[in-house]
């Protein structure tokens, strides 16, 4: 697969390097706007991303050009913004079609599970989706409690990632852990996902402070509540965040 890259800034491009290539795309860099556009049919990516930051008067020039010749579920296109990208340009974005913006600093983890979400949901990376780890916030409303097999205690704690063959969780108190095995199946265990409460069954997959988690299955359709609602998470957190500057304001 390919990946079609209108950046400037060499940071950028090493960073966008370092946290898509594991993904599996080759990528192609234009410096220049003009350039990325003529050989678009040449280079045939499978997605793109432009630096608004970079390339302020040309991003939506890009945008509605590849759009005329390439639908959103065929060529996803990735924003990155830099520090003064208002949430007008935002809306404007979407409504040219864009598939995500993400802040090109990337200096967060929220910022690369969104630019690897929006890739693996236009793509076809069912695998890398898999192991795909989401680092979870106060807004996702995802919370993992289960019952120690051996006493049957409740185990709460705080889920640190979650992708959808697993999580890791950081136990409220370590000794609850002691007499949990590695490879032990934990049969009654509880996972909320957003409005949707999942009864996966589960093995403790690696030991420690943090321990992690592996789903061997779900109930009826669970699994598909789950990856459906992985991928929302860098929509939902861009309306998330929209809300809060709107609510600042007021």
């Amino acid at each position: 697969m390919k990946l079609l890259l209108v950046l400037g800034s060499d940071k950028t491009y090493n960073l966008i390097s370092l946290y898509v290539r594991p993904l599996g795309f080759e990528l192609i860099r234009y410096h220049n706007a003009i350039k990325a556009m003529d050989n678009l049919d040449e280079a045939d990516p499978s997605g793109i991303i432009i630096s608004a930051q970079d390339f302020p008067r040309h991003w939506k020039t890009i945008v509605q050009f590849v759009r005329n010749e390439r639908a959103k579920d065929v060529c996803p296109i990735i924003i990155l913004k830099g520090d003064n990208f208002p949430l007008e340009e935002t809306s404007k974005a979407f409504y040219l079609g864009v598939s995500g913006i993400v802040a090109e600093s990337l200096d967060n983890a929220s910022e690369v599970d969104r630019l690897q979400g929006i890739l693996s949901r236009y793509m076809p990376v069912e695998e890398k989706r898999r192991t795909r780890r989401y680092h979870t916030e106060n807004w996702q409303r995802i919370n993992f409690v289960f019952a120690n097999p051996k006493d049957q205690t409740i185990i709460t704690g705080e889920v640190k990632t979650i992708s959808s063959g697993g999580l890791s969780f950081l136990p409220d108190y370590s000794n609850v852990m002691k007499d949990i095995m590695l490879n032990m199946e934990l049969t009654e265990c509880s996972l909320r996902a957003g409005d949707s409460i999942l009864s996966p069954v589960c093995r403790l997959a690696r030991t420690g402070r943090i321990v992690s988690m592996q789903f061997l299955s779900f109930q009826d359709k669970e699994q598909e509540i789950l990856d459906e609602y992985l991928e929302s998470l860098p929509l939902e957190e861009l309306k998330y965040k929209e809300n809060a500057e709107i609510s600042s304001r007021l």
